[in-house]
């Protein structure tokens, strides 16, 4: 590598030029790394953004043209595909330009990700939302994610799994914050519709699904909030003019990214690397482990991709994180729908707010719980704790769910709550693992590189996850929408929804007709199916964890011939 490449305009960025000094404490590169991993982690607080986007128009119940929340869930998978594309091409840049360039231009997708969002909000155009957060956004969050592992683990060869924990540690935690904080700024921008008045004062029209009032300057859509729906807004139960309001998520996301790009680059800037052949005052490296797992040498970027070590570590990273994401992404929604419709007076619209804190609690400390625990126990080991454990725990929630709904008792709640947080801490753990797990398999000199290419396993699992949760959800709603139907009077339902069963998928279409309503008018002693939507979800995840167990059983050291040549790496300057 030339010294060009430490010159131009942004020369100063230049891992030639952001070498530590003799003296320097390493342990200021965490905390740089942490702030990073804190703004993009909040791409897991996606969820909170679901209810706004889904009722951008009608505000206090969702209109007609309002986005589905499957056309919402979405962006965070797109968001997450472009992650792993980004880490997956940007792997090799990273170890060419070092972190804090890299850090700098993971600042600009990201924040500006957020702002062309915000555009793409307040014009209630959905493409420009997937090409700001999805696109822009995703590519801002790969290479912020990779930006500091490598230089971690050469500033920490003591410590690999505590140093990438650490750091990783604060990507699971940036929901914790952006959570609350986008609760707190969606209220503060909110804005409720106007009020045309209670639902039998008010004359309405339905035609092809949507609502319609007659007013004095003609017909106008309209929504029928029922009292909880208004309520959120400080409002009452009745008819609502769409397009009069706002849910607050163009400002929300617009602040966000002022925010996020600010303290990103503040983080960058305090980046160092370690001068070369650089080691922690004392230490001395172990002799490999009996095991053979640890190795001592390294093996190239291009050369890792030719091992099946590097696949089986890519299964089990996808498959654990298939199982994971898909969870996390609708994770508010799933606890309000097992649990709010048995137990309404515990699972408030609160609790479930706090619930999805408390996932990214666990999600946090998972990641360096785990980490830090496979510096003692192994990588090997600790994979097989997230497969086992975690298929066990997959198949408990739909036990949980179907028997909450024939016996409403707080112990399945209090057991699904559990079960999903060891679950989390696990997916997080997974996370943070990975990257000492492949230092041990490859060595240290390409970790990064490495890492970034196996990241197209999230990629993947940004797909899978959020699909097949989904899909089979909606599998099991469309089936329950027909069941509940055939039971409910003909003459009850076309007085209800104002139009005859016959048009009952253009009801469902437009959000008129759903599985609570129904339930509103269902015959007595009918059960609810809403707790057992997630079902088969949970069976397909567990079948995954079993797969990626034996991904992980059969991981053997890697072979010599795919090992570097010793000379070649002392002929590589700054490694």
């Amino acid at each position: 590598m030339s010294n060009a490449h430490g010159g131009g305009a942004f020369g100063f960025l230049h891992k030639r030029n952001i070498v530590a000094q003799p003296g320097f404490n390493r342990w200021r590169v965490p905390p740089a790394s942490i702030a990073i991993h804190l703004c993009i982690g909040s791409v897991y607080a996606w969820s909170v953004f679901n209810p706004p986007l889904t009722r951008q128009l009608g505000v206090v119940a969702p209109a007609a043209g309002d986005w589905s929340l499957s056309s919402v869930v979405w962006i965070f998978s797109v968001a997450i595909v472009f992650l792993g594309l980004a880490a997956a091409f940007a792997g090799k840049w990273l170890e060419e330009v070092g972190p804090r360039m890299v850090g700098v231009v993971a600042a600009f997708l990201w924040g500006g990700g957020f702002i062309l969002g915000s555009v793409g909000i307040s014009m209630h155009q959905l493409w420009l939302v997937y090409l700001g957060y999805g696109v822009l956004g995703g590519c801002g969050l790969g290479l912020g994610y990779v930006s500091p592992v490598s230089t971690l683990i050469r500033w920490f060869p003591d410590r690999r799994g505590m140093a990438t924990g650490m750091a990783i540690m604060g990507f699971g935690g940036g929901a914790m914050i952006a959570a609350p904080v986008k609760g707190w700024l969606l209220d503060l921008y909110e804005r409720a519709p106007d009020y045309l008045g209670a639902q039998d004062a008010v004359q309405t029209v339905v035609q092809n699904g949507r609502v319609f009032a007659e007013t004095a300057a003609g017909q106008v859509e309209v929504v029928i909030a029922s009292a909880t729906q208004a309520a959120e807004l400080g409002g009452q139960a009745g008819v609502y003019v769409v397009g009069t309001g706002d849910t607050g998520a163009a400002a929300t996301f617009l602040t966000l990214g002022v925010v996020y790009f600010v303290v990103m680059i503040i983080a960058a800037f305090q980046y160092r690397v370690p001068a070369a052949n650089w080691k922690p005052e004392g230490w001395e490296p172990k002799p490999a482990a009996a095991s053979g797992l640890v190795s001592r040498n390294n093996v190239h970027i291009d050369q890792a991709l030719k091992t099946p070590q590097f696949w089986q570590l890519w299964v089990m990273l996808c498959f654990n994180v298939t199982a994971g994401i898909g969870v996390i992404g609708v994770a508010k929604t799933m606890m309000s729908e097992i649990f709010g419709s048995v137990m309404p007076l515990v699972v408030t619209a609160a609790f479930a707010s706090t619930y999805v804190l408390m996932i990214s609690v666990f999600n946090m400390v998972g990641r360096f719980f785990w980490a830090s625990t496979s510096d003692y126990i192994g990588r090997k080991a600790t994979y097989t704790c997230f497969f086992a454990l975690g298929t066990v725990l997959y198949l408990s929630i739909p036990y949980f769910a179907s028997a909450v709904a024939t016996n409403p008792a707080l112990i399945y709640l209090i057991g699904f709550y559990v079960a999903t947080m060891i679950i989390f801490s696990m997916y997080g753990g997974g996370f943070a693992t990975i990257p000492a797990y492949l230092a041990d398999m490859f060595g240290t000199m390409h970790v990064g590189g490495i890492h970034g290419r196996l990241l197209t396993a999230w990629s993947l699992a940004g797909v899978l996850g959020p699909l097949a949760i989904t899909s089979l959800r909606q599998m099991s709603v469309t089936s329950a929408i027909e069941d509940l139907a055939a039971r409910v009077d003909p003459a009850v339902f076309a007085e209800t929804f104002g139009a005859p069963i016959t048009q009952l998928q253009a009801l469902v279409d437009a959000h008129t007709v759903t599985i609570a309503r129904l339930m509103e008018i269902a015959p007595a002693g009918t059960v609810d199916p809403t707790p057992s939507l997630y079902n088969t979800t949970m069976y397909c995840m567990a079948a995954l964890l079993v797969v990626a167990f034996f991904a992980n059983l059969f991981m053997r050291p890697v072979k010599e011939h795919h090992h570097h040549d010793e000379a070649e790496i002392a002929a590589v300057p700054g490694e």
